[in-house]
């Protein structure tokens, strides 16, 4: 019975674990596509309106 408990728990963490790498790894991608097209038009970055103040700020990655 404690080795279905240990393999259970392994199982666990092996599925956290690889959707933590698929989140980070979506996350990269995005951010490569992101920089490639503003390479491709010449933009310096992303501006986002601050909800706040209404004015416009370059994007935190």
């Amino acid at each position: 019975m404690p080795q279905l408990i240990f393999f259970a728990l392994v199982g666990v963490v092996a599925y956290v674990g690889y959707r933590s790498f698929i989140k980070e790894a979506e996350r990269v991608t995005a951010k490569v596509r992101r920089n490639e097209k503003q390479r491709q038009t010449g933009a310096n970055g992303t501006l986002v309106k601050d909800p706040e103040t209404g004015e416009y700020r370059l994007e935190k990655d």
